[in-house]
């Protein structure tokens, strides 16, 4: 099949979260079963221009409704390590930014409408200029979610188009792209779309909403999220267009980059182990407490977090029952950014507060590797998860997370049977403080008095495999269901 993946985010040109690794993996393990795949995204200004060459013959036209047609450059270049072709639409007015969406004050640009319609209509005009023509445009989340409503309305009769299915992947759920009413005038598709089944929520318009109701099929990015999106709780007031389309929906769990994430090759870490050779990571354990300036202690339970410091990930939970798991005999290591309040909290606890914490405010690649590869515990008590990843590297990495049950973290990870080492990690199921500081009770009690068990249980952590080829596999499976579906 020849399939066009049109994303706002692509490792490693750019990300800010799992959008970008499923963006710039899913193509290459697509390519290795034999499809034809194109990735574009936009030019932001801290792409490598380097190996980068012109596309097609001339500019790129994109009709932008009221605004009229605006004119782009399109450079192709390669996914790393592969021969897929990665296009990326070059318009500086709405690309030549330092975030993929925000401000340096952390609010999203004010033409972002403007900006991702801009985008979902160039990846399609884009195959004119390429002489590209698609079975499958596999679209993700609200920045691109305007391109199945393009493909139902402009481009239906298009004869390089209009037979094409389109895919939504939902990556999270909550961020929805609502503007103005008037940015129907800027899609051109006629106002005849703004009623409550298509596009209009609230009196805006509702991208995300639009581009479920107008998709082929669509997935999310673990099975437990494609059920939890059709609930008030985790539908974002989209739960009812969710279970309208639920025929059509699919839950596919992302993969993990084991050869980035394999405690056996990675060199970010002071020696490396695997389940046959331990070793190795009671050297890393001792090298993460020199490196965070915490006692240098083998027998103590080490808890890692590495987080985005924001609401969905429960920080203000953590930040609520920290003080009294730091009375437990334990040590903690934290790792993110996020918002301000978060920054300050941790950044001061870890300066004056007891000597069991440590923290890092900000983000560090290599330094992330090392918690996973140094910690027992690994704390994930997020509100809600899509699919997440680092419990799926801490399990590679012999370290057992503790989450709360939603999403992809109940997906992946097994609850331990108290009095035996059977499961991976230890879930929590009604998400407050007394809750994660209980769970985390249960997980250093199983580490100091069944020791044994925990060893069973970092065994058959690290024996878990969530591979991209199985996802692949069910993308495909769900694009050749799309294109069925499309042509009758």
């Amino acid at each position: 099949m020849r399939v066009l993946m049109v994303a706002a985010e692509v490792v490693p040109f750019a990300k800010t979260g799992g959008l970008a690794d499923v963006a710039g993996v899913l193509p290459k393990f697509l390519k290795t079963l034999g499809h034809d795949v194109r990735v574009v995204m936009p030019l932001y200004r801290g792409v490598d221009r380097d190996g980068l060459a012109r596309a097609g013959e001339g500019p790129l036209g994109v009709p932008m409704g009221a605004i009229g047609t605006l004119w782009a450059g399109v450079l192709e270049g390669r996914l790393p390590g592969s021969d897929v072709p990665i296009y990326f639409v070059d318009f500086e007015q709405y690309f030549d930014r330092a975030h993929p969406y925000n401000d340096p004050d952390g609010g999203g640009y004010l033409d972002n409408d403007n900006r991702f319609v801009f985008l979902s209509r160039a990846a399609l005009e884009l195959c004119h200029l390429i002489d590209f023509t698609p079975d499958v445009v596999h679209v993700n989340d609200w920045h691109t979610a305007a391109a199945p409503l393009f493909l139902n309305t402009v481009y239906r009769d298009d004869p390089r188009l209009g037979a094409a299915a389109s895919v939504l992947t939902i990556h999270n759920m909550q961020y929805q792209g609502r503007y103005y009413s008037g940015l129907m005038d800027v899609l051109g598709v006629g106002w005849q779309h703004f009623n409550h089944l298509e596009l209009e929520f609230g009196d805006e318009v509702n991208l995300l909403k639009g581009g479920i109701y107008h998709c082929t099929r669509w997935n999310a990015v673990s099975p437990r999220y494609a059920l939890e999106i059709q609930t008030p709780e985790f539908g974002h007031g989209l739960e009812g267009v969710a279970r309208d389309r639920a025929a059509d929906l699919r839950g596919i769990l992302n993969g993990t980059d084991y050869d980035a994430w394999n405690p056996a090759t990675d060199p970010h870490l002071a020696a490396n182990f695997d389940v046959d050779d331990m070793a190795g990571k009671a050297a890393c354990k001792a090298a993460l407490q020199r490196e965070m300036g915490l006692p240098e202690r083998p027998d103590v339970p080490l808890i890692g977090l590495v987080t985005r410091l924001v609401h969905q990930k429960g920080v203000d939970l953590v930040a609520a029952c920290l003080p009294r798991i730091l009375e437990l005999d334990v040590q903690v290591v934290l790792l993110g950014s996020g918002e301000r309040w978060a920054h300050d909290h941790f950044g001061a606890l870890a300066a004056h507060g007891p000597a069991n914490f440590a923290a890092h405010i900000g983000y560090s690649d290599p330094l992330a590797h090392r918690i996973e590869a140094g910690a027992d515990l690994f704390l994930m008590p997020s509100r809600f998860e899509p699919c997440g990843l680092n419990q799926l590297y801490s399990m590679r990495y012999g370290t057992l997370p503790i989450v709360h049950a939603v999403g992809g973290l109940d997906d992946t990870v097994r609850n331990h049977v108290e009095g035996t080492d059977q499961g991976t990690g230890f879930k929590l199921y009604d998400l407050h403080p007394g809750s994660i500081y209980d769970t985390v009770g249960w997980a250093v009690h199983v580490y100091y008095e069944r020791p044994r068990h925990f060893a069973g249980m970092v065994r058959r952590a690290m024996a878990e495999r969530f591979t991209w080829e199985g996802a692949a596999d069910e993308y495909v499976a769900m694009y050749a269901e799309a294109v069925r579906a499309r042509r009758g």
